[in-house]
């Protein structure tokens, strides 16, 4: 079998190892052999043809989990994209079906975004060379397969290609001008105003690109993509930074892109908006950080219940160890509990947005999910009752300890993860640093992790606080959703083991389903009003937040996972009737 070996270069840390430990540990390199070196950039790199099984014992020795030795089958001894000497390999890719929507789902560093971007033509494939392909090679490569035809159409400008990046945040800094006058340019499919209108974001057409929020950021992004004379729209993560509103709109939107002479291929991590929007889906598997494989495509259905079993039956693959299973919810929510916190009626006024809060208490040792669009007042809500701002009327139960998680995180500190987690190390390992991925981290500075490293690691801190409420807001942000589950589980289990409260803001329905015990609800008109209710029931909670967004939900018999409907489906219609949306 051939192997790969593989040194992921932004988790390589010479210094932090205490000078090269994988180098003058490795049992090859104690043999007169040059297995590992100093590479050029100063990291540590891994000459694979010298590299036995034997250095398995440096995979174990490197406190970063820098390294990857892995025995591949013989078929894929050549990969179609290669990362430097000892870097990342990608093995296959996904296609599109014109009239489908593809997904491509996956954890993060299992090479979904270099998948497409190969497909729209920003990297191309080296077959693990020096030198990338030219486009007739990659034709070549791919003869006898959809693939090559594919690629012929791509010469041929049959297939012209708009392709949405996933960092969104960083178009500001490529782009400058007003909205408006930024879309007109690109506008080549004569299509301004029906985009404009379907993604709504008319009302910003004279602002600054410079001073809009991420959600306007991503919604101008997708309208950008879509303006372009394109018949393969390539989107990669198109519901971060939207609430939940705008995820469903924005779905749909998706949906109207992939006519009949048209596709659409998108990553996307929130599992019940990958599954409405999604014809087709193709499971990526592997190894994070050293390769990734692209499964053969699934119904939409079919594929995300084989991600969560960990099993390819078809290819006869299991890429986990587990299955991930969700609990079955009772619908008559959760009964008395002793009172840990209440509010009276609040009002709060910033500049000319007012928000309003009815009455309410959250209990010991339960989890309240938030619920409610962009800009309805949520983050202020959770920074009154952690006493970050005060409110202009109504009071907040006082004597209770909080610990707060914020929605937007610094990352130019210079702290070491390990002094943030202190307390999390010595307490938690088993409950928060093992489950969330940290130990690798520990000796990184705050300033170099990725957002998802970042998130994961304020959400250890906040846990890890003598506190009596947890408010936690936004955590699943940068998450994959693997990392999306495991985070959800955390935060029940944690709550439960030492009885603890929380309150969790988030957009993803998944994540809430799976950690609430009660809902709290927003409605209002965004930047403008905010109307706080609840706690109310599982049932009620989501049945009145779902007549908001005029859907409904049923679980899926295998996974017991929430899937949306169809609109107007009979199920839809059903349940409608009988004023079920969800949990009926």
């Amino acid at each position: 079998m051939p192997r790969i070996a593989v040194i992921e270069k932004d988790k390589c840390n010479p210094v932090g190892c205490g000078g090269y430990l994988c180098i003058r540990m490795c049992p090859v390199n104690r043999m007169g052999k040059e297995c590992k070196v100093i590479g050029p950039d100063g990291k540590a790199e891994v000459h694979e043809e010298v590299s036995t099984d034997a250095c398995s014992v440096c995979v174990k020795i490197c406190p970063f989990g820098a390294i990857h030795m892995v025995n591949l089958p013989a078929e894929l001894e050549f990969p179609l994209h290669k990362y430097g000497r000892d870097g990342f390999r990608l093995y296959s890719l996904p296609f599109p079906v014109f009239g489908k929507v593809i997904g491509l789902l996956g954890i993060n560093g299992i090479g979904k975004s270099t998948a497409i971007k190969i497909l729209a033509q920003i990297v191309r494939p080296n077959f693990g060379k020096q030198e990338e392909a030219s486009i007739q090679e990659v034709i070549e490569y791919f003869k006898g397969t959809e693939a090559h035809l594919f690629f012929e159409k791509v010469k041929a400008a049959q297939i012209r290609i708009a392709y949405k990046p996933q960092a969104v945040d960083l178009l500001p800094k490529t782009a400058s001008g007003k909205v408006g006058d930024l879309l007109r340019k690109i506008d080549s499919a004569g299509k301004f105003e029906k985009v404009i209108n379907e993604l709504q974001i008319g009302a910003i057409l004279d602002n600054d690109i410079k001073t809009i929020s991420g959600g306007e950021l991503q919604r101008v992004a997708l309208a950008a993509t879509a303006l372009k004379n394109a018949n393969l729209h390539i989107l990669d993560e198109p519901s971060t930074y939207l609430d939940i509103k705008q995820r469903i709109r924005m779905s749909q939107f998706v949906k109207s892109l992939s006519v009949s002479e048209s596709s659409v291929v998108v990553v996307e991590h929130d599992l019940i908006i990958m599954d409405y929007m999604t014809d087709i889906i193709h499971v990526m598997y592997g190894e994070a950080g050293a390769y990734g494989i692209v499964s053969l495509p699934k119904a939409t259905r079919n594929a995300v219940n084989a991600y969560l079993s960990g099993m390819l039956r078809e290819e006869n693959v299991r890429f986990r160890d587990h299955e991930i299973k969700f609990k079955p919810r009772l619908p008559s929510g959760m009964g008395r509990k002793e009172e840990l916190a209440g509010w009276s009626e609040i009002t709060k006024r910033l500049d000319n947005f007012i928000l309003s809060a009815e009455k309410g208490s959250i209990a010991r040792k339960e989890v309240v999910g938030v619920l409610g669009e962009n800009g309805t007042g949520k983050t202020t809500f959770v920074k009154i009752l952690a006493g970050v701002i005060p409110p202009d009327t109504g009071e907040i139960g006082k004597g209770i300890k909080i610990s707060y998680k914020p929605q937007y995180l610094s990352t130019e500190s210079t702290d070491s993860v390990a002094s943030v987690l202190q307390k999390a190390v010595e307490k938690y390992e088993i409950q928060l640093i093992r489950p969330l991925g940290l130990k690798t981290l520990l000796l990184k500075s705050l300033g170099e992790l990725s957002g998802g490293e970042l998130q994961r690691v304020a959400l250890a801190e906040c846990l890890s606080k003598d506190a009596d409420i947890f408010l936690i807001d936004e955590p699943s942000a940068f998450l994959d959703a693997e990392q999306r589950i495991i985070t959800a589980k955390i935060i029940r289990d944690f709550m439960e083991t030492f009885g603890k409260t929380a309150v969790v803001v988030d957009h993803d329905l998944l994540l809430i389903d799976q950690v609430s015990d009660r809902l709290m609800i927003f409605t209002g008109e965004p930047a403008r009003k905010g109307v706080v209710s609840g706690p109310y029931s599982m049932e009620e909670g989501m049945n009145k937040f779902l007549k908001e967004l005029n859907i409904t939900l049923r679980r899926d018999p295998e996974s017991n996972r929430p899937r949306i409907n169809k609109p107007d489906s009979q199920m839809d219609r059903k349940q409608k009737s009988e004023g079920k949306l969800f949990y009926g």
